[in-house]
């Protein structure tokens, strides 16, 4: 008995697991041909290039010991390199329309339709993976670049009492001891080296050298004393790091806005390129101007002769899209966008049986 039991309770569960899966699939009607209308999302492909720039230590005596203005402080910022934008059709969900086939056979023709993109059908191409990548973090090196030691010889003048025969004197006693230079007096001797390096250079292009410079020689010589003033120039000008960080955004324009202005991306000094919900970038913003419609022209004959048998499409709207950031127009181009449009209706052609 108790095994006639567990049976009927095991057949009870599974009919109640294919109800409950049955209930949960969603199916069109049965002989009815489904559609969906086209919808249109607009990719961006954004390049930014990230630059960590570094301090020199001289910088603040960059002007004062070579004539020129160094930046002062670490800074990290982003600059937008390439935007690439394109349309990508899609089957717009909230528009899905069927056609009774039933007692007829679909003409050819209404299936040729999706190659026009008037009808969302298989052949509409879709999104790929979106690939995000960031850049690295880094510090600044500025080891070896020195041109000179960090020890200096300094004179000290010290004093001793000596007894006399009646009272005590002071007695001088020269003394020299090692000290840490200051940090101008570095800066000061990077600074002369790089003029030496620059007037040595100078003596060797125009001959006013004992040496004697020429063909390959004279090339390796100045190419070394190039890089020399280089190492030692970035102690005053400091130095920076690029890297590249690419990511992809999507936007779907939506019909009945009152305003066709969008949010693509962000942009952040600290964290590059972002997406438009984070809000601690300034907004790249797009703009979406579509073309006004022509009305068409139906006369009465046509209008009674109309068939019942009807398919919906959409005729897109072919809008300027531009790219913003703040007063500056990052790109500008002409895109069909199909749920800014007109949706419309043809006849469709049904061949009985």
């Amino acid at each position: 008995m108790n095994r006639i039991y567990a049976l009927l309770a095991a057949a009870i569960a599974f009919t109640s697991f294919s109800l409950d899966s049955s209930a949960q699939k969603k199916t069109d009607p049965e002989g009815f041909l489904t559609y969906s209308l086209p919808s249109t999302t607009i990719v961006l492909e954004v390049e930014a290039v990230q630059e960590k720039f570094y301090v020199g230590p001289y910088a603040k005596y960059a002007e004062k010991y070579l004539g020129i203005k160094a930046r002062q402080k670490d800074e990290t910022t982003f600059q937008l390199t390439q935007v690439r934008m394109s349309p990508l059709l899609e089957a717009d969900q909230t528009r899905r329309y069927t056609v009774n086939v039933k007692k007829g056979q679909l003409d050819g023709a209404f299936l040729k339709l999706a190659s026009a993109g008037l009808i969302g059908f298989s052949d509409a191409k879709f999104g790929d993976e979106s690939v995000w990548r960031f850049p690295t973090e880094s510090q600044g090196n500025f080891s070896g670049k020195g041109v000179s030691s960090n020890l200096t010889s300094q004179s000290a003048t010290l004093y001793r009492n000596e007894k006399k025969s009646s009272a005590y004197d002071k007695v001088s006693v020269q003394q020299d001891m090692l000290v840490e230079k200051s940090l101008e007096q570095r800066a000061a001797e990077t600074a002369a080296m790089i003029l030496k390096l620059r007037k040595q250079r100078l003596q060797i292009v125009t001959g006013d050298t004992d040496a004697t410079y020429s063909g390959e020689a004279m090339g390796a010589a100045i190419a070394e004393i190039t890089r020399l003033e280089e190492e030692y120039m970035m102690l005053f000008a400091g130095y920076s790091e690029f890297q590249t960080q690419t990511m992809r955004f999507e936007v779907v324009p939506v019909d009945g806005r009152d305003s066709q202005i969008y949010v693509a991306f962000r942009l952040s000094d600290a964290a590059g390129l972002l997406p438009a919900e984070n809000l601690s970038g300034r907004p790249v913003l797009m703009e979406i101007v579509p073309q006004e419609f022509a009305q068409p022209v139906v006369s009465d004959e046509e209008a009674k002769n109309k068939r019942e048998a009807v398919a919906y499409y959409r005729i897109p709207a072919v809008c300027t899209v531009k790219l913003m950031d703040g007063a500056d127009l990052l790109l500008q181009s002409r895109m069909p966008i199909y749920q800014l449009g007109q949706e419309s209706s043809l006849p469709i052609n049904v061949i009985l049986k």
